[in-house]
This record gives structure tokens, C-alpha cells and sequence, in this order.
């Protein structure tokens, strides 16, 4: 057994998360505090730290080291896995492969944001045209080195262990189940009478405030995380530099309100990650749809849940002086629950969105293969909205180009928003098991519990034991989509 070359791996791989936490560091700065015109000079640093990064990944003594290294135990095994993969990874591609791409990605971005604007396809064809042959390049070349259809090594790079074999059944199902269950949720929820809108000004400094303190309730520490405004919310930094962000709108607060609730979810996973394997592959999360997870448990299944909604009308009612009726469980279940046909994935309730993700895994999958062309992606994807929701986008503004992901290079991410919706049912079933008081605790606001429940099923877990696995540590069974319609069931088809 050679532990020098282990511990000479873990050396290097804690220099290489290092560089990766400046350069996360330096990603929330461009959305959220960095001057317009730092943009050049913020993606030549960006660039700079990507490269020593792949650079001592690459290297040959990382490669020698990695076949000379030997671990043992259950957290150094699994950790050593995951630095040969990542290796793995990393040489399957040629560096001009890898330059290429991001050039084209850059130039596609920038112009997809003109064409999105204008309603124009047309605009940004030839751009996302090069950016899928790149994609195609980069699939195969993953799939040779590690011995997977292209598509799957694409998915690999977000949620590892998945396939779209294992995706495929899944989402079939879901959308049969939807088929027949959305029309009995539209027809209960016109019964019911509509929704109030929370009415009157609701000034930022008092949304901020709030925003926090839901945060706090939560479990997020400040002494190690920040609350700042971006265009749009997202979740950055590193465990014990945790950076959130929202933004704010002065006649609805539920914007930024549940926008918080859902980063702090993100957040709560990567302050509970392993610190005994901080910077190693091991200790970072177990994926993308198991990060997601943790986002809508705490949103959509404990923050959305009638219990929770009893105490949040209470303190909107308190730091807005909103009126009591439109504050009400009921009305804020109504408002924030309520289930529509639309267009835009982003605005999807979480009936539907589902629908809107499969709709992107089988076109991009379909895109990869070589089984659909670029030109004809405008027509397809509205003949799939139909085909889901019986609408269809009035531009290509709110169909194909809605989405920056694709132009930006990010293939096989989809998948992971419904698979972490799933899993978060699932991780709720569970917890509700185990703690049969949590919904008299959420009317307290009181989530102590159950992220305590979390951080020994979940986030303490890091990538040890995969996706699958992880389910089965904290839930008992690998992912049980069943959880996921019967949650939506008792939510949205109970007359």
C-alpha cells in the first residue's frame, strides 16, 4: 500500500479545491458586487485559476500517484475513487477540445441574450449550431474514456451514478401520472375560491430583514455567509464562506422571500458537508439533484407546507402590516400553491415542472445524439409543449430561448431539477417518519429538527456514498418517485 502517494493526492486535490473556492469566490462577485466594466478582466482571472487547477490536475505525477495510491475505511476508499475520476475527466479531453468549447459557449451566451430579447432564433443558430458539435466532441470523447453512451457522461458531469437509463422510466411514468392528474387539480383548485394578492408596498430594508431571519431560522450562521442581491438568486462561495443571494420587488415579496428559503436549502448542504474532508472529492456534495434536494425540502416541503405557512403569515402580517386575510395559511396556499399551464419553466408550479424538464432531457439528449438538428430545435420544442401541457410558446423568447443552459454549454443538467424534486419528497417521507412532530414545529417556525435530520442523513454524508446510495442510507430505498406523486397527491388532488 502506498499512503505516501495517497497523502501526496490529498495534498494536491486540497490546492486544487482551494483554487476552485477563489474562483467560486470570484463568481458571486461578477453577479453580485463587481463593476460593469470588470468583466474582461474578471474572465481572464477566472480562466487563469481553471488552468493552474487543470494543470495539477493533469499533471503526470497526479496520474503516477494515482496508480501507485492505495486507501481503505469508508471515507479514504471512496475518496480516492473520486480523485481517479475526476482525472479520468479531465484527460479524456484534449485541451483544444476544451478551449474551443468555452470559446464558443462565451460567444453563444452573449448573443443568446440579444436573440431571447428579440424573439429571434435566427439570431443565435449558427452560435449554438458549433456549441452542440463541440458538446457532440465532448460527449464522445467522455463516453470512450469512460465507458458510457456520450449522453450519459454529460449527465456524469452533474449527478454521477445517473443514466438517462435510469432517468428514461422515471419521467415516463411521471408524465402518465400528469396526464391524468393535472386536469383533477385544475378542475379542485376552481372550486376553491382565488387567491388573494398580497396587497400594498413592501420596502426592501424590511424584506431584507425578513429574509434573514427566515435564514437564520433555517440554521444559517452569519458569521460564515452573506446575504447580497443578484439579478437572479443563486447559491455560492464555500462551507464556511457561504454566499446567497436574492433580489428584491417592492410590491411582492414572495419573490425574494421564497427565493431565499430555497438558497438557504443549498446553503445549509454545503455548511454541513464534511469538514474532516473539506476540500477533498469526497467531502463535497453527492451531486446536483442530491444539492437540489436540499433546496425544495426546505422550500417546497417544509416552507410551503400549510404548518409553515400558519407561522410565516404571522411575521409577513408583522413586518408589513399585510392584511390578515390575504396573510392567511389558506391564501398563501392558494398564492404560492397554485397550479397553472405555462410555458416558462422557471415560473412552473411543482406539478408541472417536471414536464418542462423532461421536455429538455429528451431534446437534448436528442441534440447529442445527432437525432435532431439545431434548426429544427424551435419546432420540436413547441410541438413537445404541446404534446406535455396542450400549450404553446407565443416566441421563441418563452420556448427555446428561454433557458440559458444549453448556450452556455450545459448539457445533461436538466435531469437533476426533477430528480432532486423527487428526492426531496422522499428525504420528507422519511424524515416525517421519524419525527412525527415536525409539522407542530414548522408552525413554530422551528426547523431545528429536522435539519438536524438532514445534516446526519444528508449533508454529513458528502459524495461518500453516491445518489442512490445516500437515498438508501437516509430513506431506506434508492429513489422511489412514488413519494414524489403522493406528495403532490395529498397536496394538490384532495377535494
Amino acid at each position: 500500500m502506498s499512503n505516501a502517494a495517497y497523502d501526496r493526492l490529498k495534498a494536491r486535490f486540497a490546492r486544487i479545491g482551494a483554487i476552485n473556492e477563489a474562483a467560486g469566490i470570484l463568481h458571486w462577485d461578477a453577479s453580485a458586487m463587481m463593476p460593469p466594466g470588470g468583466g474582461h478582466a474578471r474572465g481572464e482571472q477566472l480562466a487563469a485559476l481553471a488552468g493552474v487547477a487543470h494543470e495539477l490536475l493533469t499533471a503526470p505525477r497526479t496520474e503516477e500517484d494515482l496508480a501507485a495510491a492505495e486507501a481503505d475505511g469508508e471515507w479514504d476508499a471512496p475518496n480516492l475513487v473520486l480523485m481517479r475520476r475526476a482525472h479520468a475527466r479531465a484527460t479524456a479531453l484534449p485541451v483544444a477540445l476544451v478551449e474551443a468549447s468555452s470559446r464558443a459557449n462565451s460567444a453563444c451566451e452573449k448573443v443568446w441574450r440579444e436573440a431571447k430579447a428579440d424573439a429571434d432564433f435566427g439570431k443565435v443558430e449558427k452560435l449554438l449550431t458549433e456549441v452542440v458539435a463541440l458538446q457532440r466532441e465532448i460527449a464522445r470523447a467522455l463516453g470512450e474514456r469512460l465507458g458510457m453512451d456520450p449522453y450519459d457522461a454529460l449527465m456524469d458531469g452533474y449527478q454521477p451514478g445517473v443514466t438517462s437509463a435510469d432517468v428514461e422510466p422515471v419521467f415516463a411514468a411521471y408524465e402518465a401520472w400528469l396526464r391524468e392528474a393535472l386536469p383533477r387539480a385544475e378542475a379542485i383548485q376552481a372550486k376553491r375560491p382565488a387567491p388573494l394578492p398580497l396587497s400594498g408596498r413592501f420596502p426592501v430594508a424590511a424584506q431584507r430583514a425578513l429574509c434573514r431571519e427566515m435564514a437564520e431560522r433555517i440554521g444559517l450562521e452569519f458569521s460564515h455567509a452573506r446575504l447580497d442581491e443578484s439579478l437572479h438568486p443563486f447559491c455560492g462561495g464555500n462551507p464556511s464562506d457561504v454566499r446567497i443571494t436574492t433580489f428584491y420587488d417592492e410590491e411582492n415579496p414572495a419573490k425574494a422571500l421564497l427565493g431565499v428559503l430555497h438558497e438557504t436549502g443549498h446553503a445549509m448542504y454545503e455548511r454541513h458537508l464534511p469538514a474532516g474532508f473539506a476540500r477533498q472529492p469526497v467531502g463535497e456534495s453527492a451531486g446536483m439533484a442530491a444539492h437540489e434536494s436540499q433546496s425544495l425540502i426546505v422550500e417546497m416541503q417544509a416552507c410551503r407546507s400549510d404548518a409553515f405557512l400558519a407561522f410565516l403569515g404571522g411575521r409577513l402580517r408583522s413586518a408589513f402590516r399585510a392584511e390578515a386575510k390575504a396573510t392567511s395559511p389558506e391564501n398563501l396556499a392558494r398564492l404560492w400553491r397554485h397550479v397553472s399551464r405555462g410555458v416558462v419553466r422557471v415560473d412552473a408550479d411543482e406539478m408541472t415542472y417536471p414536464a418542462h424538464v423532461i421536455l429538455r432531457f429528451r431534446l437534448e439528449r436528442a441534440l447529442i445524439a445527432g437525432e435532431l438538428e439545431v434548426a429544427d430545435l424551435p419546432a420540436a420544442w413547441n410541438q413537445a409543449m404541446r404534446d406535455m401541457l396542450g400549450i404553446v410558446p407565443p416566441d421563441d423568447a418563452q420556448g427555446c430561448l428561454q433557458d440559458i443552459h444549453w448556450h452556455d454549454g450545459a448539457f445533461g443538467y436538466f435531469p437533476s431539477y426533477t430528480l432532486g424534486a423527487m428526492a426531496a419528497a422522499q428525504l420528507m417521507a422519511a424524515l416525517r417518519r421519524d419525527v412525527p412532530e415536525l409539522d407542530a414545529q414548522l408552525r413554530k417556525g422551528d426547523l431545528s429538527s429536522m435539519m438536524r435530520w438532514l445534516n446526519l442523513h444528508v449533508h454529513g454524508e458528502g459524495a461518500r456514498l453516491g445518489f442512490q446510495d445516500l437515498l438508501r442510507h437516509a430513506t431506506g430505498k434508492p429513489l422511489d418517485p412514488a413519494d414524489f406523486t403522493a406528495h403532490l397527491a395529498t397536496r394538490y388532488l384532495s377535494a
